[in-house]
């Protein structure tokens, strides 16, 4: 399906994971600027937090902050100042403090998605740099206690899980970009399969309708595919991009989109902000804060 696309910002880097303020601003990491930025309908884009690192993925939180996940690298690339794989608070004033850097003793490789429960706990994939030949990290889904304590729900193969988001029941579903899955974990700790997404549609961010159906970005198909609690593919949604995450706004969506593609086929980029009118509302997002 098609539907009404709105460029709101271009040529804004590497944008990912935004998350909508009160104000109705949209935030999101700039990973290659190591910062989060601020998208304003009035004012554009505006710095936000300088974060350091490779910020890739932030999330409004309960107590007004913002917490955002921090990769050391992104693709091999290295920031100039480099941090430890982490999790970030940026306050409203712009000042960012690290608030975890390992699971139960064990360090991160490389935060990549949050996402806060119906529980208030600060759920994240643990994945590590992007390398699906040359390196190997167990990918990782983990937790933060709301007094900051973290926690390995689940060691993974070489799997490389990405986008994160928890339903109502208090069930944690990811997706993995290497094997092209999407995995439910209930309370209980029991695991399943629940999609496995068709080639060149690697899965990467994704939101939840309000009927609980997932909304995923698939970087390498050009848009967004829509796919039941159950796990059918109910529809594909036609952006010519290579969105990399989304957030719900009443019936409008935002969509991080990474850039165009040339004519070999190579993406650029550019970076750009997207409202599409998809005419379906969001879940609304669970929230915490981690003391």
């Amino acid at each position: 399906m098609r539907k009404p696309i709105t460029v709101l910002a271009e040529g804004i880097g590497h944008p990912e994971g935004p998350s909508v303020l009160p104000d109705g601003r949209v935030v999101f990491t700039n990973t290659y600027r190591s910062e989060i930025v601020a998208w304003d309908r009035k004012l554009g884009v505006r710095r936000y937090a300088h974060t350091g690192g490779a910020p890739n993925s932030c999330l409004l939180g309960s107590d007004g902050n913002v917490y955002v996940a921090n990769c050391p690298t992104a693709g091999g690339w290295v920031a100039p100042d480099r941090l430890p794989a982490c999790i970030q608070r940026a306050s409203p004033d712009g000042k960012v403090e690290i608030i975890a850097t390992a699971a139960d003793g064990i360090a991160l490789d490389g935060a990549n998605d949050l996402c806060f429960g119906p529980d208030g706990r600060l759920y994240f994939t643990d994945s590590g740099d992007w390398a699906p030949a040359t390196k190997h990290h167990r990918g990782r889904i983990c937790v933060l206690e709301r007094d900051g304590t973290g926690h390995v729900l689940e060691e993974l193969d070489h799997t490389y899980p990405n986008g994160i988001v928890a339903e109502a029941d208090g069930s944690i579903v990811w997706v993995e970009s290497y094997t092209l899955r999407m995995i439910r974990r209930r309370p209980d700790g029991t695991k399943t399969l629940i999609h496995s997404f068709k080639d060149r549609h690697i899965p990467d961010g994704f939101k939840v309708d309000i009927s609980g159906n997932f909304w995923v970005t698939t970087v390498t198909s050009g848009g967004i595919d829509i796919v039941s609690r159950d796990g059918v593919t109910l529809d594909f949604l036609e952006l010519e991009a290579v969105p990399l995450n989304c957030v719900f706004d009443g019936t409008s969506l935002y969509v991080a989109d990474f850039g165009h593609a040339d004519t070999t086929g190579k993406a650029q980029m550019v970076g750009r902000l997207l409202r599409v009118e998809v005419g379906i509302r969001g879940m609304p997002l669970f929230s915490g804060a981690i003391a």
